[in-house]
């Protein structure tokens, strides 16, 4: 049976106009700041933030409003609800990585933020995900291709209090959810040929001497977290927390891999006052 013209002309219609009216609220949302209760507990839980320059904090509070609005949460293991304050806390965290970034994809593939109340067990589907030393199937993190990000709310509370032990397991999952738009290789979408060479130049020397330095098991423990020496991925991740968390030390020891941090992240944390 042949479709009247008139029914596909009304489907386009309603498709474009669907389109339209989702650009429109995400436009809305990013322009928004966040309710005054909402600030107060993110920046008490997450000072770091306090030290973005104010044109990247109120971007922020756009991106946590944004991101909150449009991926699905779920509770699991045993949490009850995913609480306003719980989902912003995560946002917040997740929006550090996008506050510089130069093109306008809010992690796409993403569709659902899965939060368990502690630690959970790996049950042989984990793609990219930091596990408890006590216990590799323990887990704390894990990203999947798939379009979802999985927490330990504990680990979320931890990392955004402590924000200068380069250990952060929200951003390091975040990072994997960038890695993950254009494969699982440890290159983000980078803006030209060019950056792309330079990253591949500079990743995988820094990569390669982590491998070398816990492999060797002699010299003194690396700035970068020795899970980084996992893959390649696991390397980007991993160096994403030390960028943000421990800038100054990262860009003293590591000056070529900060500045493609840098680059890429849109921003200097080496240069932020002290939270």
């Amino acid at each position: 049976m042949t479709v009247p013209v008139i029914v596909i002309t009304v489907l386009l219609t309603a498709g474009i106009a669907w389109r339209l009216f989702l650009l429109q609220k995400s436009r809305r949302l990013l322009k928004q700041p966040l309710p005054a209760p909402l600030r107060d507990y993110v920046q008490k839980e997450f000072p770091r933030i306090l030290a973005l320059p104010s044109r990247h904090q109120e971007k922020l509070e756009g991106l946590t409003l944004y991101l909150m609005e449009t991926k699905n949460f779920e509770p699991c293991g045993g949490l009850k609800e995913v609480t306003d304050e719980m989902k912003a806390l995560i946002c917040a965290q997740a929006a550090l990585l996008l506050t510089g970034l130069a093109h306008h994809r809010y992690y796409p593939k993403l569709q659902s933020i899965l939060v368990y109340p502690g630690a959970f067990r790996d049950k042989g589907r984990r793609r990219f995900g930091i596990h408890e030393e006590s216990d590799r199937g323990t887990l704390l993190g894990e990203s999947w291709e798939t379009g979802s990000v999985i927490l330990s709310w504990d680990s979320v509370v931890a990392g955004a209090r402590n924000a200068d032990d380069g250990m952060n397991v929200t951003i390091h999952e975040f990072a994997h959810q960038l890695d993950q738009e254009n494969g699982t290789d440890g290159v983000p979408v980078l803006k030209d040929r060019a950056a792309y060479r330079q990253w591949a130049e500079v990743f995988e020397r820094n990569y390669e001497e982590l491998v070398e330095d816990v492999e060797d098991g002699k010299g003194p423990e690396p700035l970068i977290d020795p899970y980084g020496a996992t893959n390649p991925a696991e390397f980007f991740a991993v160096a994403s927390e030390t960028f943000f968390e421990e800038s100054e030390d990262l860009r003293k020891e590591h000056p070529d891999l900060y500045e493609q941090l840098r680059n890429y992240y849109g921003l200097d944390p080496a240069m932020w006052p002290k939270s």
